[in-house]
């Protein structure tokens, strides 16, 4: 049975206390980076290593995830799941999480340098992908979905840009 709790920024606290390595793409990436847009799920490109895919199955117990699949089935997270390269939905105590391998055909360590730490509250620490990228990465999908928030995201960018001093994205 879905949650309509949603706290992301619950689920990155938790993944934060157990050290895994992941980047925030998706919905929550444009809300932190200030797009005014609505979200139900948090999406995260992971570190696939042995060692963070233990870090990441340690935080899921604590948050109580499951498979998010049609039917009452409430299946735990499986190891291999997260090895790979596809979507592996999650319904967790605090709302959807999803963890990808890829995004346009880019894993963890090949869309780094195109992210950005960002502060959340006094002391939550998180790596997004940059505006730019972002953007790059939603005309890739091709969805009606991320097609829709194209123009708030670009705008976002234009606006992000106004702000800062040399008038560039950091």
């Amino acid at each position: 049975m879905p949650t309509h709790r949603f706290s992301y920024r619950g689920i990155l606290e938790t993944l934060d206390r157990f050290a895994v390595e992941h980047i925030v793409v998706g919905g929550v990436c444009a809300v932190v980076h200030g797009a005014p847009i609505t979200t139900f799920d948090l999406d995260l490109v992971h570190r696939r290593t042995a060692e963070n895919i233990n870090r990441i199955l340690a935080a899921l117990s604590e948050i109580g995830a499951f498979h998010r699949e049609p039917g009452d089935r409430r299946l735990a997270p499986q190891r291999s799941a997260l090895e790979g390269t596809g979507p592996v939905l999650f319904t967790t105590n605090l709302g959807s999480l999803d963890f990808v391998g890829e995004v346009s055909g880019r894993g963890y360590a090949e869309i780094l340098p195109h992210t950005v730490e960002l502060l959340l509250g006094a002391n939550l620490r998180v790596r997004v992908l940059d505006l730019e990228t972002l953007i790059a990465v939603k005309e890739d999908a091709g969805r009606p979905k991320d097609i829709a928030v194209l123009p708030i995201l670009r705008q976002t960018l234009t606006e992000s840009r106004r702000q800062k001093p040399g008038g560039r994205e950091r």
